[in-house]
């Protein structure tokens, strides 16, 4: 039999790909090894270091980021899957005068952190998950599919559970996000919700969108 051929020089080259990110609505043009992740390109290469990366393995949800406003683990996805795409990191997330957002304010008033490595994570997590109940979109956890979902503390638990605290604030986390959904803080959330809908921000438009979906399905 022949001899194998000699590997080729550049078999083992990366791949270096430009690309052009649009992050906290700001167009970023890089050019990445095409096997860049999308929380390396964030950490590494915009230096936006806010997502953590934890488990590296899509996990933990510490790198939760929003793309067009739905979660994702940054850790997973390719960086250049996702040119055209409106990438929202914690950096990103602002309340409707600029300043600190009101998933913030209540993580705050509810001590629903310690160490506080997994909260961007959380807060991200949170921020994508009340515009699904916004939007009515079920979960596993709803009794009834077809109807609109309640920010209960089964639904709420269920929705954030891709999202893990080593240091165990799991109930104060759910503390924070039943006031944001229907209690004291539930109006500053919707007033920035609203803002994010009339502005065309991240968030806003996904509820819009995912509104608009649920109600075609049904």
């Amino acid at each position: 039999m022949p001899d194998a051929l000699p590997p080729h020089p550049d078999r083992h080259a990366p791949v270096m790909l430009p690309m052009t990110l649009t992050v906290n609505g700001t167009d970023h043009t890089l050019t990445l090894d095409a096997r860049t992740t999308l929380l390396d390109a964030l950490r590494e290469h915009l230096h936006l270091t806010g997502s953590k990366k934890g488990c590296d393995h899509g996990q933990c949800g510490a790198c939760t980021v929003l793309v067009n406003g739905q979660r994702v683990n940054a850790c997973l996805a390719l960086a250049v899957m996702h040119q055209g795409d409106h990438v929202t990191t914690i950096e990103g997330l602002l309340g409707p005068d600029g300043g600190q957002h009101p998933i913030q304010a209540a993580f705050i008033a509810h001590d629903a952190f310690q160490c506080g490595y997994c909260t961007p994570g959380q807060i991200m997590s949170v921020a994508g998950m009340l515009a699904e109940l916004q939007a009515g979109v079920p979960s596993h956890a709803a009794s009834d599919v077809a109807a609109a979902p309640a920010p209960t503390d089964a639904e709420i638990r269920e929705r954030m559970s891709g999202n893990l605290c080593r240091c165990g604030a799991y109930t104060h986390i759910v503390d924070a996000v039943r006031a944001l959904s229907g209690g004291a803080d539930a109006q500053a959330s919707a007033s920035a919700m609203g803002t994010a809908i009339a502005t065309g921000t991240q968030v806003g438009r996904t509820a819009a969108a995912m509104a608009g979906a649920v109600a075609g399905a049904r």
